[in-house]
C-alpha cells in the first residue's frame, strides 16, 4: 500500500486545483475519537499547561522596560481575540509579512526593550498559544491587504514545488490524496489552525514551522532555518488556503 500510493505520488502533477471550500477539513477530522475527545476536553488536554505558562508570562514583567504585556494590552481575552486568525500580517517596517511568533518578539525588543526569545522555545510556545487560545473557535479570516499578494503566491510557489530526493510537492499529499493512508497514517489537508499543538508523536507542544520543517525532511529536502521568510510566505499561504476554518489551539495531534 505504501509503495503504490507513493508511486501514485511521484507520477502525480505537482500542481492540482485547490480543495474546494466545502470539502476543507481540519486534521482533527482524520483523528480517532480518543484523541479528539483529549483536544476538545480543555482539562485533559496537554496543551493547556503550555497556555498557562502563557498566560503567566503574558502577566510577568520584564526587560529594561519592566512593563508586562498586560501593561499595554490590558485582559487577553479581550485584546487579543481574533488576532491568531489574522497571521501571518503585513509590517510596514520590514516590507514584509510577519507570523505571531515575530511579532511577539517586535513587542519584547521593542516596548519590554528585553531580548527576543529564541524560535521553538519553551516561553515563545507558551506566549504564542495563549494568544492564539483567544481566538479558539474562530473562523481564520486572513487581511485583505494587497500588499500580502506577492508573498502569498511565493508561498503557493513553495507549496506546489516539487523538491528533495523523493521530489514531491506539498500539494501533490495534501490537495491530491488527502485522506488515504501513507506508512499507516491518514493523509491530512495541511490546515495550519491549531498551531501551536500538542503533537504525540512529539510528546511536546510545536510551532507550524517546526511541522513544515518536518515534512521537508521527510521529502528529503533541504529545509529553512526557523523564522526564515520561505516559512512565513508558506504560512501565509496555507492560513489563506485555511480561510473559515477554525482555530483549535491549543490542538492535539498524533
Amino acid at each position: 500500500m505504501l509503495l503504490s500510493l507513493l508511486a501514485v505520488l511521484l507520477l502525480a502533477p505537482a500542481h492540482a486545483a485547490e480543495i474546494p471550500q466545502a470539502e476543507k477539513k481540519s486534521g482533527y477530522d482524520f483523528m480517532t475519537p480518543e484523541t479528539k475527545a483529549m483536544q476538545d476536553e480543555l482539562t485533559s488536554n496537554p496543551g493547556m499547561l503550555t497556555v498557562l505558562d502563557g498566560e503567566a508570562l503574558w502577566n510577568r514583567k520584564t526587560g529594561a522596560a519592566n512593563r508586562a504585556c498586560a501593561d499595554c494590552h490590558q485582559d487577553a481575552s479581550n485584546s487579543m481575540k481574533g488576532v491568531a486568525a489574522r497571521y501571518p500580517a503585513f509590517d510596514a517596517a520590514r516590507g514584509r509579512p510577519v507570523n505571531l511568533d515575530q511579532r511577539i518578539n517586535a513587542c519584547r525588543t521593542e516596548r519590554q526593550q528585553a531580548t527576543p526569545l529564541p524560535p521553538e522555545s519553551k516561553d515563545l510556545l507558551a506566549l504564542s498559544a495563549y494568544v492564539a487560545t483567544q481566538s479558539r473557535g474562530m473562523p481564520i479570516a486572513p487581511p485583505d491587504d494587497p500588499r500580502l499578494k506577492p508573498f502569498r503566491e511565493a508561498g503557493e510557489k513553495i507549496y506546489e514545488l516539487r523538491q528533495g530526493q523523493l521530489n514531491l510537492s506539498c500539494g501533490q499529499c495534501h490537495d491530491q490524496n488527502w485522506g488515504k493512508k501513507l506508512a499507516g497514517a491518514t493523509i491530512p489537508q495541511a490546515h495550519p489552525n491549531g498551531y501551536p499543538l500538542y503533537r504525540l508523536e512529539w510528546q511536546a507542544m510545536g510551532s507550524l514551522q517546526r511541522r513544515l520543517r518536518n515534512c521537508l525532511i521527510g521529502m528529503r529536502a533541504e529545509h529553512y532555518e526557523f523564522g526564515a521568510p520561505e516559512y512565513i510566505d508558506l504560512e501565509l499561504y496555507l492560513m489563506s488556503r485555511a480561510r473559515g476554518l477554525p482555530i483549535e489551539t491549543p490542538a492535539v495531534r498524533p
